[in-house]
């Protein structure tokens, strides 16, 4: 089975490619670095001809409100335009778990556009809801730092190992179109400041950790339970303490 990965040279990506080539199928690396352009629509055609699957993780290289959604607006019409024509049976796509809970952010607001343009377009489609990655807890901190401290709205994450994630998008991949959402989540569940402050700590990163009850997360104000999955999500087997511990 060919499987096209759309960001397929990226965190998650790469590891979804390795494991389906693992697996026995042809598994291909798209994105700029390969000359593969879901926005402007540079090598699409060529690289769909033959394809069974189009796995897309692909982001926005900006975050700002404007351009993300322009990213998926573009990147996603361009590529359901390109699978339709070359008879592709099933579209995968990985979002964010919650997302249709975080409409204030703007890059949420991108992200249910994607999804809704995915369920409207007449493919086959299996879409893959993750908690936020092990690796982007300091990435994290970053977007809520001023000077030596970072302030945290008062959640709960049940974040995943990224490796968990790109096995998830693999299985779902060579399965059938679930025409509907599949979540996927760590094992641990854990207050947003308690994670941000193990997730410091792998990079021995000194700054503090507060609770802010004003705090919001990618400009979005939370319910506690927001960013958890529901009932059935699938748990991936690597635990945050097993991971950090593999980090030092």
């Amino acid at each position: 089975m060919k499987v096209v990965v759309i960001g397929g040279t990226g965190l998650i990506g790469s590891k979804v490619v390795s494991k389906l080539n693992e697996h026995g199928h042809e598994a291909v690396a798209a994105s700029p670095n390969t000359g593969v352009n879901t926005v402007t629509g540079e090598g699409l055609a060529e690289v769909l001809k033959g394809a069974s699957v189009v796995v897309d993780v692909s982001n926005s290289p900006s975050f700002a409100d404007d351009a993300v959604r322009e990213f998926f607006h573009r990147s996603t019409a361009n590529l359901l335009k390109a699978e339709a024509e070359a008879g592709v049976a099933h579209h995968v796509a990985l979002s964010v778990v919650g997302t249709d809970r975080l409409q204030q952010a703007g890059y949420f607001r991108a992200k249910q556009m994607q999804e809704d343009m995915i369920r409207d377009s007449g493919v086959p489609y299996s879409i893959v809801h993750a908690t936020q990655f092990f690796e982007f807890a300091k990435t994290l901190a970053d977007s809520a730092t001023e000077g030596d401290t970072v302030s945290v709205a008062p959640i709960k994450i049940q974040p995943i190992f990224s490796g968990d994630v790109a096995a998830a998008v693999a299985r779902t991949a060579v399965g059938a179109p679930v025409n509907g959402i599949v979540e996927v989540a760590g094992p641990d569940t854990f207050r947003m400041e308690d994670f941000i402050r193990k997730g410091l700590a792998v990079h021995s990163d000194p700054r503090t950790v507060v609770t802010d009850p004003q705090g919001l997360y990618w400009g979005a104000a939370l319910e506690e339970s927001d960013l958890l999955p529901g009932p059935g999500a699938r748990i991936g087997e690597t635990s945050f303490a097993d991971w950090s511990a593999q980090q030092k």
